[in-house]
């Protein structure tokens, strides 16, 4: 059975990691109220890091049940997923989403991210730096 944890080692820790991402995102994976920044790494399994700003998100509870449902989402979709760093942030509105329409959306959006990576990966570009 796949392993069905959430370590440290699933996470970007710091501002360095979150960074990388943002500078050099090699792909960019839109949903209903979020959207996710995907750049490729050789580590062997995905990363997540999640933006959740007050100023998207006003009240606490909803920014903790935004991270919550995307981790958990990860979580379980980490065997089918390509080595690749994501930053997944919320947009206005994400608050107003309730959680299955939200479980929906992440699994579009890891499906969509798999086939691009996937894509990626067969057919490298010249001009991109890892």
């Amino acid at each position: 059975m796949p392993q069905q944890g959430f370590p440290r080692q699933l996470r970007l820790l710091n501002a360095g990691d979150f960074s990388h991402v943002f500078e050099q995102a090699d792909l960019k994976v839109h949903g209903k109220g979020m959207m996710a920044l995907v750049r490729l790494s050789t580590r062997g399994h995905p990363r997540l890091g999640l933006v959740v700003s007050k100023k998207n998100v006003k009240r606490a509870v909803d920014r903790n049940r935004f991270k919550r449902l995307v981790r958990e989402s990860l979580r379980l979709r980490q065997d089918h997923l390509p080595s690749v760093d994501i930053v997944v942030l919320a947009r206005r509105g994400v608050q107003d989403i309730d959680n299955d329409t939200l479980h929906r959306q992440l699994h579009g959006m890891w499906k969509r991210l798999q086939r691009d990576a996937q894509a990626m990966i067969a057919a490298p570009t010249p001009e991109r730096n890892t």
